[in-house]
């Protein structure tokens, strides 16, 4: 039997705009990258959803809702096995000035920029998003995951039609 030794919780966040907003992560001596909002699983949190709600505050002051999970990606880890539990959710509110942890006090990991991409196939392919399985679930299912967050009468589109 597989052991799971590592769980995260992460979510593909579209904003009011239909943006999507991830971290761009900057690295002394590394190319830029971007990830998902999210993180490790903690013994308190109740469920990989509880999770990723904390994360959303921690990583970007942030408020969800309209929360699914989407996929499972699985990473070969020393002693077993790490599950990515990747999500869709709507970003109702944020404020990046609320964010915390030591991630964003300690200048030897770099920096983490909150950044919107507008959630178009263009845009997506012009990023490095982490991993590649997400960049390439995200290309390929882009319009049913904006269906699953937004109603066609709820939110102004990339190009401002209503």
């Amino acid at each position: 039997m597989t052991k799971i030794v590592k769980q995260s919780a992460r979510a593909l966040l579209f904003d009011e705009h239909r943006r999507l907003v991830f971290i761009k992560r900057t690295r002394p001596g590394r190319e830029p990258y971007w990830v998902s909002v999210g993180g490790g699983l903690e013994p308190e949190d109740a469920d990989t959803e509880a999770a990723l709600r904390r994360e959303v505050f921690e990583e970007v002051g942030g408020r969800i809702d309209r929360v699914r999970q989407i996929l499972l990606v699985t990473d070969d880890l020393p002693g077993g096995v790490g599950l990515q539990h990747i999500f869709v959710a709507r970003l109702v509110s944020m404020d990046p000035g609320r964010r915390t942890g030591a991630e964003f006090t300690e200048p030897g990991r770099g920096t983490y920029e909150v950044v919107a991409v507008p959630a178009t196939h263009d845009a997506l392919a012009g990023i490095r998003l982490l991993p590649p399985r997400l960049a390439e679930f995200a290309q390929e299912n882009l319009h049913g995951l904006i269906a699953l967050v937004y109603r066609d009468d709820e939110a102004p589109r990339q190009d401002g039609t209503p």
